[in-house]
């Protein structure tokens, strides 16, 4: 979990702004990206849930590519 220390200012004696540390807001914009990223990347999986697929072997054999040896 993220630990914030928000610094809040009122306006006419109601919470209206949120002052955050850098670090603490560039952490928190990640983290959203972060979190968009992944949203679209589940949806993609859905829209895609049962579509037909091709193994990596057989898009080798397809392209006539070698497995490289490891080292």
């Amino acid at each position: 979990m993220v630990e914030l220390h928000p610094n809040i200012l009122e306006r006419n004696g109601e919470k209206a702004f949120v002052i955050l540390p850098y670090e603490e807001f560039r952490m928190l914009e990640e983290t959203l990206h972060n979190y968009e990223d992944l949203t679209t990347l589940r949806s993609a999986k859905a829209a895609e849930f049962g579509a037909p697929t091709v193994s990596i072997e057989q898009v080798r054999k397809e392209l006539n590519i070698t497995k490289r040896k490891s080292a």
